[in-house]
């Protein structure tokens, strides 16, 4: 029996010990308001300006670029938001039909102000069709959000082209990072986009912080009003511990996203060739290959999801649906991409990190093989 196996990623992952000693400092000794003027406020600004040049870095723009935030959440929402107030009463939002609950809430409390919100739809794979995109934005829009990779199955959107179609048509692009800022390249010159969310604890930075990207030219009204942290877009004092550890975080990413997006696919292909090869009747779910190589959405046929979660009782992984008796809530995702609901009922997101392992993997694989034929349906 080995111990607990953690194989979900994309929901958390734990602070490296690189962040948790970046962090340190502002914990047991600087101490300061990185507003203060004197020595103790400058070593504390100091600290948060380099956080700030290590996340600009890491996503190929500058520093000046980069606020932070508390997360992806308000992020999303600062930007989405100010979007429509800027547009004035009844602007028109573009994002996707899969997008995280971060974005499209938003955009639901935008349509009861009296917003239009148009919901692109997904093929089976769970990717944009960018032709829908270009008839949506003939309408004109204060705003196109679509997600760079979907949290639950992984699938990379063609946000490059995305983005050059909304700028031709003079429409700002945002893009939802969470799950892929220090897992795959994520450069802001190469998406073309105008603003980027970044969510820290899904790459090895503690909960609680995040930042945005904020191409230069580009204006957002702030959530909340107080004094100008942040260029006026934050206000409050600086979260100064967290935003260290973000970027440290960002600063181990780089050097190893190459080799772990690698190491990370033939870890997941391992996983579903080996349930293949057990007899098993699986399904991925979304794109094969234009997907994120730590998320592999896999679909039991002929089981339901409880079921291969008890096989798995020492193995941290998520559902992809709901199962009561034989009523079946899919997820929003799974249930755009059109995923038959014999197939979601069976559907587990596995999400490797830098700690998974082959003997994980291949532990897994003896559980599933020993355990799940008896919850057979």
């Amino acid at each position: 029996m080995m111990n607990p196996i953690y194989l979900d990623y994309n929901a958390s992952t734990p602070i490296a010990p690189a962040v948790r000693d970046a962090m340190m400092p502002y914990l047991a000794g600087i101490f300061g308001n990185p507003s203060s003027s004197h020595a103790f406020g400058r070593e504390a600004r100091e600290g948060i300006e380099t956080a700030r040049k290590r996340v600009a870095a890491l996503l190929g723009c500058d520093a000046a670029e980069i606020i932070f935030t508390s997360g992806a959440t308000e992020s999303n929402n600062m930007v989405l938001l100010s979007a429509a107030a800027q547009a004035g009463e009844k602007s028109r939002i573009i994002t996707s039909a899969i997008e995280h609950p971060a974005v499209l809430e938003p955009c639901r409390f935008l349509e009861q102000q009296g917003h239009h919100v148009t919901y692109l739809p997904v093929d089976r794979s769970g990717m944009v069709d960018p032709q829908d995109l270009e008839k949506a934005l003939t309408k004109g829009a204060a705003l196109v959000s679509i997600m760079h990779a979907n949290n639950e199955v992984g699938t990379l959107q063609p946000v490059a082209d995305l983005a050059r179609m909304a700028a031709a048509r003079k429409a700002p692009f945002h893009t939802d990072a969470a799950q892929t800022v220090g897992k795959v390249r994520c450069r802001v010159d190469e998406l073309g986009v105008d603003f980027l969310t970044i969510a820290g604890h899904k790459f090895y930075a503690p909960k609680g912080v995040g930042a945005l990207y904020i191409r230069k030219g580009r204006k957002l009204s702030p959530l909340l009003h107080g004094a100008g942290h942040e260029q006026g877009l934050r206000p409050g004092t600086e979260n100064l511990a967290s935003i260290a550890g973000l970027g440290k975080a960002c600063e181990i990413a780089g050097p190893v996203i190459e080799a772990e997006c690698l190491r990370q696919a033939q870890l997941g292909r391992r996983l579903f060739d080996g349930l293949r090869q057990a007899g098993f009747s699986v399904h991925l779910n979304g794109h094969p290959e234009k997907k994120l190589p730590n998320t592999w959405n896999i679909s039991f046929e002929g089981f339901d999801a409880p079921a291969v979660m008890a096989a798995l009782d020492a193995v941290a992984v998520s559902p992809g649906a709901a199962c009561h008796g034989s009523s079946v809530t899919m997820s929003h995702v799974l249930e755009a991409m059109g995923v038959p609901k014999k197939l979601a009922r069976g559907a587990i997101r596995f999400s490797l990190g830098r700690e998974t392992t082959e003997q994980e993997i291949d532990y897994v694989l003896a559980m599933l093989k020993e355990k799940l034929y008896l919850h057979k349906q």
